[in-house]
């Protein structure tokens, strides 16, 4: 056979109707969504695209032939394939076209360089090599299908062998995506980052103070607390820092951290961090925080230099390792394994707390942020709230499984929007964004406070399987500050362009995606902690030294 003749017969193996479905599909993922993309992702993201809506032609092709419906005639079916090729084409350069537009109306809201151009030809080349690769696994499922249902045919009718064939392979193939495919993806994903845990970051050494974690006085080896750990019980500011840029004396901040490897179990890790805390006089300082780490065990610096600074060294924090895998996979894996590490070392610390005499206890406030935000958010009870109350939390970047912050969403004020709630008469929770919005209630604060920060633009929070058929509140009406006009919502292709944006959520400028600036966090924790001593003046300043 000439080559040309096979290149003819594979063209026409082609569905027709896959092609054009195919081809919508991936001209609306060229569209913007929350974040700017990478000439390759968005190629693999169009590739993908392009696929299932291949399949998604191919299924109804096969479901209208299951119905039995008639065919179009031959006129019929040339002069729709003419006017359905005219327009998905001109759809599909039109959008290659404007891609470039749409990623710098993005990264113009980002505080980005513009790009000169998206590289349209390298995206649909991707998209292609993309497409090819995944429809040839199609096919070659589509082979085993036919196997199998050739063998049903035999001894059932032709509907009944369909349907059972059909699910048949299908289970089949969930067996092998979930034990197979997935176990082997998680296993090497572990690896690697089990091999990163054991990389001390450059300047990080073993510290020498007593009230220091994996200190030679310290509970907790030095070499057990892991690579984020050891980033964050050395490299937060220190006593001298401190009173350097307030202008007045401060104490040294403390800061506990268990890493995976210092115990066997939650509890045993939780016990200790408590030993530690009570070792170094955690409980006698103004203010104690349980901070619940991202998947990575990371705690952002922003998030806790600030309070330490606000409060002139005066704190505590404590916080234990779950995991070293970044959120959205951990999300992925085990989503609730943030939620019990986060209820076990709040137990253990609340416990001790709460036989504390009241006069001459710290403040006990909880954080998290990302998947930390998920257990930090959880893991003090409504029963705790009623025995004893903790003074309030700090949470950012909620991730979008937390039932309590998408509750808190659900029931909020009417004429408040997704992106930026207001709950209730803001007594007790508030929210904020870039823009401090933390004076709009209609109440002044209670004495337990509660503050969500959240990006209009931050995948983690706002992605939602609801996005595969139904708009999201948060693209209707007034949009965030830092979401492209031009984003719009495309059935199925929306639901895949926010789930790319889910690995990419940090690969951002602070204060953008799920990245949240220090002066955010200080306006939060100024609201929640209340410290002495602050006014517009100085606050401005410390904004200005922390940058």
């Amino acid at each position: 056979m000439k080559p040309s003749a096979t290149v003819q017969n594979l063209w026409r193996s082609f569905s027709y109707i896959g092609l054009a479905v195919g081809t919508l599909l991936f001209a609306t993922s060229l569209s913007p969504s929350l974040l700017p993309r990478h000439y390759a992702v968005q190629g693999v993201l169009s590739g993908v695209a392009f696929s299932v809506g291949y399949c998604i032609g191919i299924l109804c092709i096969i479901f209208w032939q299951y119905l039995q419906l008639p065919q179009p005639t031959p006129r019929t079916e040339r002069i729709s394939k003419f006017v359905t090729t005219v327009i998905v084409s001109a759809l599909a350069v039109g959008f290659l076209w404007r891609t470039t537009i749409w990623q710098n109306s993005i990264r113009q809201l980002m505080a980005m360089e513009p790009l000169e151009t998206a590289y349209p030809l390298r995206v649909a080349l991707i998209a292609m090599l993309t497409g090819i690769a995944l429809l040839l696994s199609a096919r070659m499922l589509r082979g085993c299908w036919r196997f199998v249902d050739r063998q049903a045919k035999r001894i059932l009718p032709p509907r009944i062998s369909f349907a059972l064939s059909t699910m048949f392979v299908g289970l089949v193939l969930f067996l092998l995506v979930n034990d197979v495919v997935a176990r082997f993806a998680l296993h090497v994903a572990d690896s690697v980052f089990a091999n990163m845990e054991e990389i001390v970051p450059d300047g990080v050494e073993q510290p020498q103070s007593s009230l220091a974690s994996g200190s030679p006085d310290s509970l907790i080896p030095w070499e057990t607390i892991g690579r984020q750990g050891k980033s964050f019980v050395t490299m937060g500011p220190t006593q001298a820092s401190i009173a350097s840029v307030l202008g007045r004396e401060s104490l040294q901040p403390l800061r506990v951290y268990v890493g995976l490897a210092s115990q066997d179990t939650m509890e045993e890790r939780a016990q200790l961090a408590l030993d530690e805390l009570i070792r170094i006089g955690g409980f006698e300082r103004s203010t104690l925080i349980v901070a619940t780490p991202t998947g990575t065990g990371w705690l952002d610096p922003g998030a806790v230099d600030t309070v330490e600074y606000l409060h002139a060294g005066d704190t505590a924090i404590v916080s234990m390792q779950y995991s070293y895998l970044p959120s959205w996979i951990t999300i992925a894996v085990d989503p609730n394994r943030s939620k019990t590490a986060a209820k076990i070392l709040f137990d253990h610390i609340y416990n001790y707390w709460k036989k504390l005499e009241e006069s001459n206890r710290p403040k006990l406030y909880v954080h998290g942020l990302s998947l930390g935000s998920l257990g930090a958010e959880s893991c003090a009870d409504l029963f705790t709230v009623f025995d004893d109350p903790i003074q309030g939390g700090v949470y950012s970047g909620p991730p979008f499984p937390s039932t309590v912050w998408s509750n808190l969403v659900a029931h909020r004020n009417p004429e408040s929007l997704q992106w930026l709630p207001t709950y209730r008469d803001g007594s007790m929770i508030r929210f904020t964004s870039q823009r401090n919005a933390l004076e709009n209630a209609r109440a002044p604060w209670g004495k337990m406070r509660f503050v969500y920060i959240q990006h209009a633009s931050d995948p983690m929070v706002f992605f939602s399987p609801d996005l595969l058929f139904k708009k999201p509140q948060w693209l209707i009406g007034e949009r965030g500050p830092d979401v492209s006009p031009y984003f719009q919502w495309y059935p199925l292709v929306t639901f895949l362009q926010v789930g790319f944006d889910i690995p990419m959520a940090t690969s951002v400028p602070i204060g953008y995606g799920h990245n949240y600036a220090p002066e955010n966090y200080l306006d939060a924790w100024l609201a929640v902690t209340q410290p002495d001593g602050w006014n517009d003046e100085s606050v401005g300043s410390l904004k200005a030294a922390l940058k």
